[in-house]
């Protein structure tokens, strides 16, 4: 129990130091490419139907368009990254790489050619999606708890998801989304159910049954028998 309890306060350190990280690394990319013009944005976002243009997918999420974009993108990015990585830092890792190929493959494949597209809501949509199945796959009641209380009030996100704002990258969010959900799925706790314990058996109870079974087959049972009965 203590050993778990340990094991889970250092991913939490590592998590929480993870994603601060990630978030001054993309507010860093925001001053850097503001000064710039953000050209940074137009030069490195992912634009569809190109070869060339697939390892944009990589870079597209540290790249925003505007203060008010990265602003939006912050907060959620932080508070689903950390859920998303408490629990382990391989599967964290390995479900933001399955997020940002299936939101950069969607916006490659579906996306009008003209269309340049950058910033991090993919992986916002992608942790969403993560965090909430995750809960529900491993039977985690901790997990489960925060995935229902994210569902409720981040609901709103699912119309993230439609066309329905110009401007506004749905198929990146859709993309991610797909990947959360999948990572969940393939990461997912498989190890068995431990099997409850049967009840112990008196402690005399293999002498006792190791003793009749030697009166049954030997054959002197019947004469021992008889002079047990009589105090012998």
């Amino acid at each position: 129990m203590a050993s778990n309890l340990a094991r889970l306060l250092a991913d939490s350190r590592r998590a929480l130091f993870t994603m601060l990280g990630f978030l001054a690394v993309i507010w860093a990319v925001q001053v850097v490419n503001w000064l710039d013009d953000y050209r940074l944005s137009y030069d490195y976002g992912l634009r569809s139907g190109r070869i060339d243009e697939l390892p944009e997918m990589f870079t597209m999420p540290f790249l925003h368009f505007g203060w008010d974009h990265i602003e939006a993108n912050s907060w959620p990015l932080f508070a689903f990254g950390f859920v998303a990585a408490y629990r382990g830092m391989r599967k964290f890792l390995l479900a933001s790489l399955l997020i940002t190929v299936a939101g950069g493959l969607t916006v490659w494949l579906l996306e009008r050619p003209e269309a340049v597209t950058a910033g991090a809501s993919g992986m916002v949509y992608g942790y969403f999606g993560y965090v909430v199945l995750r809960g529900v796959l491993d039977r985690n009641l901790l997990d489960a708890a925060i995935g229902i209380v994210i569902a409720a009030v981040y609901s709103y996100l699912l119309l993230g998801v439609l066309p329905v704002a110009e401007g506004v990258s749905w198929l990146g969010h859709l993309g991610g989304l797909i990947g959360g959900l999948a990572a969940a799925w393939l990461l997912r706790n498989r190890a068995p159910r431990p099997a409850l314990a049967a009840p112990a058996a008196p402690a005399n109870t293999t002498a006792n049954t190791a003793a009749n079974t030697i009166e049954r087959t030997s054959p002197n049972a019947a004469l021992l028998k008889q002079l047990d009965d009589l105090g012998l």
